[in-house]
């Protein structure tokens, strides 16, 4: 079995070590996805429930291959999603996920995105909202090799903080070695706007109500691209965010 990792490992600095022990011996090596070559999916993933709940996948996309890969991150102790990606030829990879929790909750996103061949694309969006002492976190490393010109990739990361001991960690990362690509990343930590919520409130809003109307409108939009009738990630979210509002 592979060992525990530590902290001293940049993947894991923010890691609930402990939490990750109780069931590491599971998880040590990741699950293996492979998207075939001009195929299409469309993956789900919704808590379990568990207190710790981790999951480490390796995808592989083939030529002209496309998934788009909703997720939500709500673990009451420990939640990690950690993802290694890897696109050949004009393959496509969409990734939106929410980071929700209060208490002291330890939520992570985790991913490298390897463009290996040229002009494909990858889209990553990551939404954290965290109250009480909880720590979300994001850190995601797009490596863009020699062969892999014409790369599109882009990651957009926000996290609203509710309480004061409350805690975001962003660390978006681009390793380039291609001279023709476009790839742009930003990260931005924030509070609910009080004029806003003063506006909420003005139109007889309860200050409840108000921060849960504006926290659905900013995890929201994470589930605009889904394909088909499938709204149940949407719903989970929303319970999610009335909970902590």
């Amino acid at each position: 079995m592979t060992a525990l990792p530590t902290r001293k490992l940049e993947a894991f600095r923010y890691a609930d070590i402990d939490a990750l022990a109780s069931v590491w011996a599971e998880l040590a090596q990741p699950e293996r996805v492979e998207i075939a070559a001009q195929q299409k999916s469309q993956q789900i993933w919704l808590p379990s429930g568990e207190d710790v709940q981790v999951r480490r996948v390796e995808i592989t996309l083939d030529a002209g291959a496309s998934l788009s890969l909703f997720a939500l991150n709500s673990a009451a102790r420990y939640g990690r999603i950690e993802l290694d990606v890897t696109l050949h030829q004009d393959a496509n990879f969409s990734f939106a996920a929410a980071n929700i929790g209060t208490g002291t909750a330890t939520l992570e996103v985790v991913t490298i995105v390897r463009h290996l061949g040229p002009a494909a694309t990858s889209r990553q969006t990551v939404r954290s909202v965290l109250g009480g002492k909880a720590v979300g976190s994001y850190l995601g490393k797009v490596a863009v090799a020699r062969e892999g010109q014409q790369t599109d990739s882009e990651q957009s990361v926000k996290a609203m903080l509710l309480d004061r001991g409350a805690t975001a960690n962003c660390k978006p990362e681009l390793e380039i070695y291609a001279d023709d690509v476009k790839c742009a990343h930003g990260a931005s930590v924030g509070e609910l706007d009080k004029e806003q919520l003063f506006y909420a409130a003005a139109r007889g809003l309860d200050p409840a109500a108000a921060r849960a109307l504006l926290l659905e409108g900013f995890v929201g939009g994470l589930w605009d691209g889904l394909d088909g009738d499938d709204r149940g990630i949407a719903e989970a979210a929303r319970s999610a965010v009335r909970a902590i509002a």
